[in-house]
């Protein structure tokens, strides 16, 4: 996982998905480590927050600056997040 630079954060929507991401990265290893109903559910929700967070990201940014990051970093989420429910035999979408 990339460490976004705490020292340069400014809070704009763009740490905020950043923040929203690390949040989801955090519920998809808890699932991974204890994959069960409520961690899967809780990372399932995690993702619909990271991905509303992404979705105001370019509001915040200066010409887009650090988006494409965030969006790198919620397309591994989502891989990681895929890759569970197959584990564990949900749906992936």
């Amino acid at each position: 996982m990339k460490h976004y630079e705490s020292s340069l954060r400014t809070n704009s929507t763009v740490d905020q998905a950043h923040d929203s991401i690390t949040k989801l990265h955090n519920a998809i290893t808890q699932a991974l480590s204890h994959p069960n109903e409520q961690t899967i559910a809780q990372a399932e929700q995690s993702l619909d927050h990271a991905i509303e967070a992404y979705g105001h990201a370019p509001e915040g940014s200066i010409g887009g600056q650090g988006v494409d990051l965030v969006e790198e970093r919620l397309n591994e989420e989502k891989e990681r997040l895929a890759a569970l429910r197959e584990q564990t035999g949900g749906s992936a979408e």
